[in-house]
């Protein structure tokens, strides 16, 4: 089976240094020459909670040839529609492309592709990209053991390409096949659209985040939101990582110490993390901001549900996007308003000590 990884950066060089490893064939996509030269020349070097260097094959996405029979798509969803139009001439009738990008890419993707090329899934590891041919794995190594990923097809429908897909990917990590696609979507868009949105909007590591009561305090109110938006939408959050998503849900500020020992079980196993949007804001790149957060503040709208702590990140994201600065812990002020609404309700930082 003719395989690629297109946007071979922090998550995509890991997953392709670990199928090589496997001795599985796969090529890696990626824009960035130097970093394509590098992986060819000295191979795919992981570094973090695990360390190895695998020989890769790797290329532009002006020297690909060929017809791919399955494409892990991990570029960045800004750039998903001009990546599936130079892939469509590598794609015949029976390939299959599965993205594991970050937010809800499916629908994007089906329709750039068609649903029946289309299969979707969530990353449960996160990566930092540190030169060229090199990754950092800022996960542990638990984390890939016990829920690296959870893929499935949009109408839920166990097809046998799943379970070669599964193959591939458990190269890496614990794979599951799931049911649910859009359940796991919203899953994993509420790990993103906490931790990852909070770290790009006050700069700083997902560990930073969690041991801080009112940046905690924030988020807990962004995966409500999350929750909300999916139930309003008739969508049940699938377990990760071997835990209930639903229990996030807040019926009052006065639920939020309860849900901390959960947060702390999770994240702890990611407190290097530092959100991949973050490190865009820092290389002065366009964020995925959008397809993130946005997309709860977007679905949110559509079906009647408020969500402005996402809308406050959205908007600390968006304006340093614009103006190409650094965001810091000191935008946590931003959200005093918003507290102030709740400040009846909101456990004091006592509440959050173990």
């Amino acid at each position: 089976m003719r395989t690629a990884i297109v946007g071979a950066g922090s998550l995509g060089t890991i997953i392709g240094a670990f199928i090589s490893k496997a001795g599985r064939d796969v090529h890696l996509i990626d824009s960035n020459r130097d970093h394509v030269d590098a992986l060819n020349e000295h191979g795919a070097t992981v570094t973090g909670s695990i360390s190895f260097n695998a020989p890769v094959t790797a290329f532009t996405p002006d020297s690909v040839s060929g017809m791919y029979d399955l494409i892990f798509l991990l570029t960045k969803q800004t750039h998903t529609q001009e990546t599936l139009s130079r892939l469509q001439k590598h794609l015949h009738s029976e390939s299959t492309v599965c993205t594991l990008q970050n937010g809800i890419p499916e629908l994007l993707v089906e329709k750039m592709v068609g649903k029946s090329r289309t299969v979707g899934g969530a990353v449960g590891f996160g990566a930092t990209w540190l030169r060229p041919g090199v990754s950092s794995l800022t996960s542990s190594t638990e984390a890939l053991e016990k829920s690296a990923f959870e893929i499935g097809e949009i109408d839920g429908v166990e097809r046998p390409r799943l379970a070669l897909i599964k193959e591939y990917l458990e190269c890496v990590g614990s794979t599951k096949i799931l049911t649910n696609l859009m359940g796991i979507r919203y899953s994993k868009l509420l790990m993103n659209a906490t931790f990852s949105g909070m770290s790009a909007a006050l700069g700083c590591t997902f560990g930073e985040v969690l041991q801080h009561p009112q940046a905690m305090t924030c988020l807990a109110f962004i995966a409500d939101e999350c929750i909300k938006v999916a139930h309003a939408q008739a969508i049940r959050l699938v377990p990760m990582q071997g835990e209930d998503f639903e229990h996030f849900e807040l019926s009052s500020a006065l639920d939020i110490p309860i849900k901390i020992p959960l947060y702390q079980k999770i994240w702890s196993q990611h407190v290097a993390l530092k959100a991949s949007m973050l490190q865009d804001l820092e290389k002065g790149r366009a964020t995925e901001i959008d397809y993130i957060n946005g997309v709860v503040c977007r679905q949110g709208r559509e079906h009647g549900v408020a969500t402005p702590f996402n809308d406050k990140v959205v908007e600390i994201v968006s304006s340093a996007q614009r103006q190409k600065t650094l965001t810091s812990f000191g935008n946590l002020q931003q959200f005093n308003g918003l507290l102030e609404r709740h400040a009846a309700a909101l456990p004091s930082a006592a509440a959050w000590v173990a």
